[in-house]
Formats: structure tokens, C-alpha cells, sequence
């Protein structure tokens, strides 16, 4: 028997605890048996920034029991989407991976996080690189019309191990591009290079490998990885972040933050639980 989320049942009704609200499930998605997607209601009063996170979970024995995520849905849409991994045993999502709809989840209030236009120096070039779940807050970033205001060109990098891993695929490449309001911008500015690492797929391997080779600056037609022109953000596993990083400082990009501006930044808020 599966075990379920601890939910409004209809023998008790949830309060949420300070800092939540109690949003409805509304869409419920599993890509593979180690991912999926749910969408949830939005608080009117909720505001955030495309590529921000906050912490969702769930009431468990009276208690909240919550995780960062990034949110998916770009800050103007009604509602709020997000991309999740299963763990088995991990304390949250062995949980929230049998949400269902009608059901309930736990949102903060106040989202946060460094994956944001202002935290970025001006530059041509937006690389945004992504493993695994880490491509949750670019989901929301390309299809925010700002910041194709701000880049001549926004490279999309998304590695996984398997095909099917290869979440928001067809939304990227078939729906983006015929959107009533962003498809222009989107079909002239838009890059997306996704990989894969262990199956066959027309690109293979890490992003950094790729990067250090020359083969994704080939592969998405524009030059050389410089900080220069060129602005990245990263989000995926700690061994994939600390490896951009390092590459991209060897070449002279500077992290940047909420206080000062750089060349590059990095999300260190990752869901492994």
C-alpha cells in the first residue's frame, strides 16, 4: 500500500502555520518513476520574481514538513507549478510523490533565491545550465518576457541521464514558440540544448565537458563562453554546480548575489529529500 500525504481529510480540516498558506492541487504529472510536476493554487497575495524559490511540504502529524523548490510557472501566471524528484525514503518526497488532486500543499510566503535578472551584470548572452530538477527556475525565467528584454540570446542547457528525464521538452520546443505573447521572442531568442548522459540521444554528455570542448557554444551557434558578453546562472546537483563554477571562474566570470551583481550565479537550494 502506498503511503499518502497527511491532507485535509473529512474527519479534520489543516490550518496552515505562520509564513503558509494551504494551496489546492490542480494538475498532477509524473514524467518517469523518479520525476514529476504538480500545479497548485496561488494566494493573491503571493509575489515573487521569475527564477526565485520557496519552501512547500506538507502537514505531517501536525507538523509542516517542507523543502525548497523552485517555482516553474513564471511570475505572471495565476498558478503555481513546480518539478519534483522521488526519494523512496526521503522524509518529503516520499510523500508528496502520491499528492493527488484536490488535495493540499503547504506554500511559503516568502520566495527568495539568487536565479534573478537584477543579480546579473548587463551582458549579450544569458546561459542558463541545468541538471536534473535544477531546470525548475529557467522553466519560469524563458517564459518571462524580460528577460528576453535583456539578452540577445538565452541558451538553455538541460542534462539528464535519461530521455525521458527530459521534462517541459515539447512545451519548449513546440508550444514556447507558438505562444500568443512570447512565441516571437521565443522562436528569435530562445536556444535550447538539451543532452543527455547515459542513453542515446543526438548530445551526449555534461554540460561541462561540452563547455570545455567548445561543442555546446557550436551547438547553440554563438561564440566562445566569455564574461565579456556572456552572463550564466546554474542549478542542479552540488557536484554540477561546484564543477560550472569552477569553469566558469577559471575563464574569469564573477558570482553575483542580491548585494552585488556578477557575471555568473549559482542556486544552491537543491531538493535531495
Amino acid at each position: 500500500m502506498q503511503e499518502r500525504p497527511m491532507t485535509e481529510t473529512a474527519d479534520a480540516v489543516l490550518t496552515a502555520p505562520k509564513g503558509y498558506t494551504l494551496e489546492e492541487v490542480t494538475w498532477v504529472h509524473h514524467w518517469t518513476d523518479r520525476l514529476f510536476s504538480f500545479r497548485c493554487t496561488r494566494a493573491p497575495a503571493l509575489r515573487f520574481t521569475s527564477g526565485q524559490f520557496t519552501m512547500i511540504g506538507l502537514m505531517v502529524e501536525g507538523k509542516p514538513l517542507t523543502r525548497a523548490y523552485s517555482m516553474v510557472s513564471p511570475a505572471w501566471e495565476e498558478h503555481l507549478e513546480f518539478l519534483s524528484i522521488k526519494v523512496p525514503d526521503g522524509p518529503l518526497t516520499s510523500r508528496l510523490q502520491h499528492i493527488r488532486v484536490g488535495e493540499r500543499v503547504l506554500i511559503g510566503q516568502k520566495p527568495v533565491g539568487t536565479l534573478v535578472p537584477e543579480n546579473l551584470l548587463p551582458g549579450r548572452n544569458l546561459w542558463l545550465l541545468a541538471t536534473g530538477t535544477g531546470l525548475a527556475p529557467f522553466m519560469s525565467l524563458i517564459r518571462d518576457p524580460e528577460i528576453y528584454d535583456r539578452y540577445e540570446r538565452v541558451v538553455l542547457a538541460h542534462t539528464v541521464r535519461q530521455v525521458a528525464e527530459l521534462a517541459y521538452r515539447e512545451l519548449i520546443t513546440q508550444e514556447l514558440p507558438r505562444h500568443e505573447l512570447l512565441g516571437e521572442m521565443v522562436a528569435q531568442k530562445l536556444i535550447y540544448l538539451p543532452a543527455v548522459t547515459r542513453e542515446p540521444f543526438p548530445v551526449q554528455g555534461r554540460i561541462t565537458t561540452r563547455l570545455e570542448q567548445g561543442l555546446a557554444e557550436r551547438e547553440a551557434g554563438v561564440a566562445p563562453l566569455s564574461p565579456e558578453h556572456d552572463r550564466a546562472m546554474i542549478c542542479g546537483s552540488e557536484a554540477m554546480n561546484a564543477d560550472c563554477k569552477a569553469l566558469l571562474e577559471a575563464r574569469g566570470f564573477v558570482e553575483g548575489s542580491n548585494s552585488a551583481p556578477g557575471t555568473y550565479v549559482l542556486e544552491k537550494a537543491f531538493v535531495t529529500k
